[in-house]
């Protein structure tokens, strides 16, 4: 009983396993036939779906490549930004010495302030110009508006150190008042002068201290006039037209051998 039941389970797997291998013969010699007649019609049919791939891949590529150069532009307008920060800051400063600069003598070297009190010595100013630049020991400085500041007293290739007028030890001839009284001005010291006059001059504080050269030239300002009811004479404290200590830009020239007369009563060092 049992074994009739195996032999004829055997003979349906048989008939099945026959049944699956007609199917499959007749699939193949469907699809040989179709290849046959009809080659590019599978690759015809798939197109459209290749197509879609393609332009998808495209559509990727571009939306990464519009954040590269979007980073891109980023760069180089941030590039763009510095390069006009630098060019605004370049101009500003021309402007500032085109504004600080046209106030001074036409004639001369114009040469910048590197060092000024308290940075440099007393009373002294160090400036941008030396030989190369036509620049002697014994020339005179000027400020804006043609104030006299001091004489170069020492002088290197490219730098120049000016002792002012102010520096104790220097001392020029002026005239104050509105009489033209003359004074010997004698440097203080932090860009101020003394000055003795007769009682009798009349001087007063807030008068104007003038030095001789190409007309009469501001100097200072009386700040306090000081006396002894014992003595004739008053004592002139006064204050200068240019302080030192905000001095930018100077023109240096030869004013003649007075002034290589007064740099000898300078105390100054070389460079």
């Amino acid at each position: 009983m049992k074994r009739t039941f195996l032999a004829r389970r055997n003979a349906v797997l048989s008939a099945a396993d026959v049944s699956w291998g007609a199917y499959a013969l007749v699939f193949a010699l469907l699809f040989l036939l179709f290849r046959l007649l009809a080659p590019n019609l599978f690759w015809h049919a798939l197109s459209p779906v290749y197509g879609s791939a393609d332009a998808l891949a495209n559509s990727t590529r571009s939306f990464f490549a519009s954040f590269e150069n979007a980073a891109t532009l980023a760069g180089e307008v941030d590039a763009l930004r510095e390069q006009n920060a630098a060019l605004a800051a370049e101009n500003q400063a021309l402007t500032a010495k085109v504004g600080e600069t046209a106030e001074l003598p036409s004639t001369g070297v114009i040469a910048g302030v590197v060092a000024r009190p308290p940075e440099s010595p007393y009373d002294t100013l160090v400036v941008a110009a030396g030989t190369s630049a036509g620049v002697a020991a014994g020339q005179e400085a000027f400020g804006a508006g043609g104030v006299p500041l001091g004489v170069v007293s020492s002088v290197s290739a490219d730098f120049s150190r000016v002792t002012l007028f102010s520096a104790p030890g220097m001392r020029m001839h002026g005239t104050v008042g509105s009489a033209n009284t003359a004074v010997t001005l004698l440097g203080a010291g932090g860009g101020t002068f003394v000055a003795t006059v007769s009682r009798l001059a009349a001087i007063a504080a807030g008068d104007n201290v003038f030095v001789g050269g190409p007309g009469a030239l501001p100097v200072g300002t009386i700040r306090r006039v000081d006396s002894d009811p014992s003595s004739p004479a008053v004592t002139l404290q006064i204050l200068p037209a240019l302080l030192p200590f905000t001095i930018n830009w100077v023109v240096l020239r030869d004013t003649g051998a007075a002034f290589l007369n007064t740099l000898r009563t300078a105390t100054s060092t070389p460079l």
